[in-house]
């Protein structure tokens, strides 16, 4: 298995069919918050996540939704959209709120990466929380080329993103149990991510508030609960899969 890490959607080459040497499965990471309360949200019973780069996007199939089994969730700047029912945090989609519907999302980074593989076989979403859980998915799917797509902010680099991207790789390798199943890094970029995941992996939380998101987020207000949510290591087993183009489940 070979692993390519690019940090930003904007990063990401053009895509080519598998049999031209695309990539055969796709990992979408944004760690501050986005896959991590797309994996919460799933585990508390959600439906289904439905990923839209554009709010306009995401009203428009919102309206078409049965609205008792629908909830709009919108993040801006680190902040709820004003009128949708959530924000990005993955401490909000509780059962009670959640179970059975289906969320309309987007995000200011996260849904972006969604969108930029949507076309690849495979595609999931990762976090720290469920990064091992993942790593056996691709390893259990027998994937040969992978992309790991961060999601930044606003085009630029991550630090928690590349933690999390690290991560993955770092749990693949130690997955990959079989002689027949090598794991290795692609591209310089995943090199460097899995040697900052060594660098911070028994201190995930300092390195999320360390990261200039993990401040920016500092400065809206009391997120304790958040980072602690998203700090968490191996806590889920919860892997979103996508299953229609835009639509994660629990597959």
């Amino acid at each position: 298995m070979q692993i390519s890490y690019f940090h930003t959607s904007e990063n990401v080459p053009s895509l080519r069919p598998v049999a031209e040497g695309g990539p055969d499965a796709a990992v979408v990471i944004d760690v501050l918050r986005a896959t991590t309360t797309i994996a919460c949200a799933l585990q508390s019973g959600a439906e289904a996540i439905q990923a839209f780069a554009a709010l306009e996007a995401l009203n428009q199939a919102a309206d078409a939704w049965v609205p008792e089994r629908c909830l709009r969730a919108g993040e801006r700047g680190g902040q709820r959209v004003e009128g949708y029912d959530l924000g990005n945090s993955p401490l909000a989609v509780t059962p009670e709120v959640v179970g059975g519907k289906r969320i309309f999302m987007s995000t200011t980074n996260g849904t972006r990466s969604l969108e930029a593989v949507k076309p690849v076989p495979l595609l999931v979403t990762a976090c720290l929380p469920n990064r091992t859980a993942v790593a056996k998915r691709l390893i259990d799917h027998g994937v040969e080329r992978v992309w790991v797509v961060g999601s930044g902010w606003e085009g630029d680099y991550s630090l928690e993103d590349s933690l999390a991207a690290g991560a993955v790789i770092s749990a693949a390798m130690e997955c990959a149990v079989s002689p027949h199943v090598g794991v290795r890094c692609a591209n310089d970029e995943a090199l460097a991510a899995l040697a900052l995941w060594q660098q911070w992996r028994h201190d995930t939380e300092t390195c999320l508030r360390a990261a200039s998101h993990g401040q920016r987020l500092i400065g809206l207000g009391n997120h304790d609960a958040d980072f602690a949510c998203c700090a968490a290591v191996d806590t889920m087993t919860m892997v979103p899969t996508q299953t229609s183009p835009g639509v994660l489940q629990a597959a």
